[in-house]
């Protein structure tokens, strides 16, 4: 388990994170989510003890990350995919790492066919695309076998194969029981890939909660009805805190009522009903709409 307790960087008079307090279990993919600029791979950095917090505490399985005696054991990281010497190979990178936690060699061989880089395994990384760059990187993450994956951005420069192995990859290792610890600015992909979120804003935490719970949180959440009475239920649905309007195809669209009060209304009204859908807000409007205060850059539309 990651825990951040109060977790606070300074630099100077700018606080890059302030107070977080969050943790992330095994068993599932937690999504690290938040504007440019929101604290999220300096976060990242205090958790593997990159950068030392001003105050609180980050811990990787009770322990900070610098206690562990072989870190690469307990936790794979990947913040820069191309954080490796442009000379070596992926081969000797990997073995390399592999040499200075007591990993054997055949783990070398085995990690670099599961990321799928057998065929340029022998090449410098400093002529490997962004894609195989990522590939290399999370190679390295994986190579000691961590209970703790922690992931900056691992979809970067991957194509549709690639982001739908990455996707398959990270659910498997979360299905065994591992950490796994994951930020992305793809909100489709996230949508699909985790199962909790935690968000934060200049520093602060926004959100810790499941995905569905955070979409169906988000204000544009609404419910579709499709009737030959829509004027008469329009009427009996209105009230102080009920907005309805209506679209091209002559559906009500409903906020303020739920599905189910909708359709004891209508029963009672003997109103027939051809759709009654909930229109939940997809994780990138749900996600638009609750950073919306905290974005330290914006365009002027």
């Amino acid at each position: 388990m990651l825990e951040a307790s109060a977790l606070t960087k300074r630099y100077g008079d700018k606080t890059a994170v302030d107070h977080l307090t969050f943790s992330v279990r095994p068993g599932i993919v937690t999504g690290f989510l938040g504007p440019n600029g929101a604290g999220k791979s300096t976060t990242m950095r205090m958790l593997i003890g990159l950068d030392l917090p001003t105050e609180g505490r980050a811990t990787v399985r009770g322990r900070s990350y610098a206690d562990h005696p072989a870190p690469l054991h307990e936790v794979g990281a990947m913040l820069q995919a191309r954080a490796v010497h442009p000379g070596r190979s992926a081969r000797d990178h990997l073995r390399t790492l592999a040499a200075t936690h007591g990993i054997p060699s055949r783990r070398v061989d085995e990690v670099i066919d599961l990321v799928g880089l057998r065929s340029v395994a022998t090449r410098r990384a400093g002529g490997f695309s962004l894609g195989m760059a990522q590939r290399l990187g999370i190679a390295a993450a994986l190579l000691g076998d961590p209970a703790t994956l922690i992931l900056d951005e691992p979809v970067n420069g991957l194509d549709p194969e690639g982001v739908l192995w990455i996707r398959t990859l990270l659910k498997r290792l979360a299905a065994e029981g591992r950490t796994v610890f994951v930020s992305s600015h793809l909100m489709s992909e996230m949508a699909l890939t985790a199962e909790h979120l935690v968000i934060i804003g200049r520093g602060r935490l926004l959100a810790d909660c499941s995905v569905a719970e955070f979409t169906r949180s988000a204000a544009k959440n609404t419910v579709r009805a499709r009737t030959p009475d829509a004027e008469l239920l329009r009427t009996r649905l209105a009230g102080p805190d009920v907005t309805i309007t209506g679209d091209d195809t002559g559906d009500l669209i409903v906020s303020g009522r739920t599905a189910e009060q909708i359709g004891r209304i209508a029963a009672g009204l003997g109103v027939v009903l051809y759709q009654l859908t909930d229109q939940v807000a997809s994780l990138e409007e749900a996600f638009m709409e609750q950073t919306k205060d905290a974005t330290e850059y914006q365009a002027v539309a």
